[in-house]
């Protein structure tokens, strides 16, 4: 391969990567509205991305308003890893640390990602599915195993 091809490519593939990256974060945010949508969870929450420097070492979801308890009953650790990771894509924050209402997050973080996409041109041919993504472990409405215990 010729490095003028590489070099004539480059934003192309720059901006494919982008879209691959926005529409991982939509499907990831989107089941997570999904799921708090069936729980019916709401209240003030706070999302933070681990931070070492401070010794945080996993993403935490905590409830500002309401029960910790029924958060922690829906969502694992890998989970809000990868809703934090997802999060802070879409926001384009380094160490997100973000305070919203969880039932909002269809309205206020979904639906912007969508109007991103579909102005790029994305085609959405998973609407009518739940999709399964490799990597992606936002597979059930309620994960087989919980914070701080072990996977079947």
């Amino acid at each position: 391969m010729k490095i003028s091809k590489l070099i004539a490519t480059h934003h192309a593939i720059i901006q494919q990567a982008r879209l691959a990256n926005l529409a991982q974060a939509y499907i990831t945010l989107r089941r997570c509205a999904e799921r708090v949508h069936r729980a019916r969870l709401c209240g003030l929450v706070n999302l933070r991305q681990p931070d070492a420097a401070e010794g945080r070492m996993w993403a935490s979801l905590t409830a500002l308003e309401g029960s910790q308890s029924v958060i922690e009953e829906h969502f694992c650790d890998e989970e809000l890893m990868e809703f934090a990771d997802a999060m802070a894509f879409a926001r384009g924050i380094e160490l997100l640390d973000i305070t919203f209402r969880i039932e909002a997050l269809m309205p206020e973080f979904v639906h912007p990602l969508e109007a991103q996409l579909k102005q790029a041109g994305v085609d959405f041919d998973l609407e009518g599915e739940s999709p399964a993504i490799h990597g992606d472990s936002f597979h059930s409405p309620v994960s087989d195993h919980r914070r701080g215990g072990t996977p079947k």
